[in-house]
């Protein structure tokens, strides 16, 4: 791993941490953090209120040279990030110069022997776990994280959960996991878990809590006790009160009132219907104390006024209450973007010599048919980046037949065309 990441730090190190493109400025790399950063910062409202942010510790795995520590330092009274490789280290310091209560280490590439036991409020990491090629590194990792962060902090991380392929993982292309996998590893380390997204993409991620051990033995106690309700049911990608019965928005958003402060994912089960919805997310307290539940639907689910109920510790938590089920609309293929299959910071000037089509509402990619100045183009590499939505990454080798310059691509789906879009082709 240090020497593999060494290597790619001297080649390019802004673009093996962000691969957006080749040679990016400073301006451009950090650029690249913003959704991340944003997303993290929202889990720092689970933190409690009454702790001041100066007194706040963080630790970052696989920092690399300070993409998110810099911008995330603000948040902190004090942030360490750790890396397997010198050369991100040593960019690291210098991102950090001028930000004393940053620091930046060098770790084994195992474990984080050089902090103590309940060390930090919030441990995270990116983008690292999914080059990692040994699973033991990767749960050693974990393991550390639970030993350093305080009880009651914060472990928020990603993996790769794509399905698993037959070929040997590497530095770069590492081991994946399931979602069974970080359940189990909630369950075994004593964590209660607010999230698990991204379920079948490269970029499932979790949020956790640290509790002691053995806390689950008096839990219980507090869903027999529990007030917990139901105060309306709505889809999380809009604000009526409907739900899809099945597709991509096929999920419904259950705003609780008095939730218990320890009920996590681990143990809930949704009814709907006659059937159980997968609990995937469940939001940081509103100011009046509601807290969102998303569940993605199960299979079959009716059209209609449906019955649903939360059971916490395989017994129920809130009295029955309707979602209103409607049908789906249809699938309409949408034009996400189109970029160069490498640079994809050029937009549609095309550096490598293939174009990369992103498209979400495909239900069929082997309709595809792309043209290039009215010939056509291919053959087609084709992955599924996200099959819930369903979204497709599609990569055209444009081969030495387009020449330089400025071409129309078209895009045609059956008998359905799209909008033609113009590239440009660098020499």
């Amino acid at each position: 791993m240090r020497e593999d990441w060494n290597r790619r730090a001297r080649e390019d190190m802004h673009y093996y941490v962000a691969f957006g493109r080749r040679n990016q400025n400073e301006e451009e790399f950090f650029a690249t953090s913003r959704e991340v950063v944003y997303g993290l910062e929202y889990e720092l409202k689970r933190l409690p209120k009454n702790a001041g942010r100066t007194g706040w510790r963080a630790l970052e795995i696989g920092c690399g040279p300070a993409r998110l520590m810099k911008p995330l330092s603000v948040h902190f009274g004090e942030i360490h990030g750790v890396d397997v490789s010198d050369e991100m280290v040593r960019r690291a310091r210098e991102n950090l110069r001028g930000i004393p209560h940053a620091y930046a280490h060098r770790t084994s590439g195992a474990e984080l022997g050089q902090f103590g036991a309940e060390s930090f409020d919030f441990v995270y990491s990116y983008a690292v776990f999914q080059h990692i090629p040994s699973r033991a590194v990767v749960l050693s990792y974990l393991s550390e994280a639970r030993r350093v962060l305080k009880t009651g902090g914060l472990l928020w991380f990603q993996v790769n959960g794509l399905p698993e392929e037959a070929s040997a993982a590497d530095t770069w292309s590492g081991v994946r996991f399931r979602a069974k996998e970080i359940r189990e590893f909630a369950d075994s380390h004593d964590f209660q878990m607010y999230a698990l997204e991204g379920l079948g993409t490269q970029y499932m991620w979790t949020s956790l809590r640290k509790r002691p051990a053995g806390w689950y033995r008096e839990l219980p106690e507090s869903a027999a006790a529990s007030q917990a309700r139901i105060r309306r049911i709505s889809n999380p990608h809009g604000t009526e009160p409907v739900v899809p019965c099945r597709g991509r928005f096929a999920v419904a958003s259950l705003w609780m009132e008095n939730l218990p402060g320890e009920c996590g994912l681990n143990h809930l089960r949704v009814r709907i219907g006659e059937a159980y919805g997968l609990p995937n997310y469940i939001a940081a307290p509103l100011a009046d104390g509601q807290q969102q539940i998303n569940v993605l639907l199960p299979d079959g689910v009716a059209t209609g006024l449906v019955p649903v109920e939360v059971e916490w510790l395989g017994r129920p938590l809130t009295p029955e209450a309707i979602m209103r089920s409607v049908p789906p609309g249809p699938l309409v293929p949408r034009l996400l973007s189109v970029t160069d299959a490498t640079d994809l910071l050029s937009g549609t000037r095309i550096v490598s010599g293939s174009v990369k089509v992103t498209m979400e509402e495909l239900a069929r990619p082997e309709e595809v048919v792309i043209l290039i100045d009215g010939e056509l183009a291919g053959p087609l590499l084709v992955h599924c980046a996200e099959p819930r939505a369903p979204r497709w990454e599609l990569v055209v080798p444009l081969g030495e037949r387009v020449d330089p310059g400025r071409h129309q691509m078209e895009i045609r789906i059956g008998r359905r065309r799209l909008p033609a879009v113009e590239i440009e082709v660098a020499p």
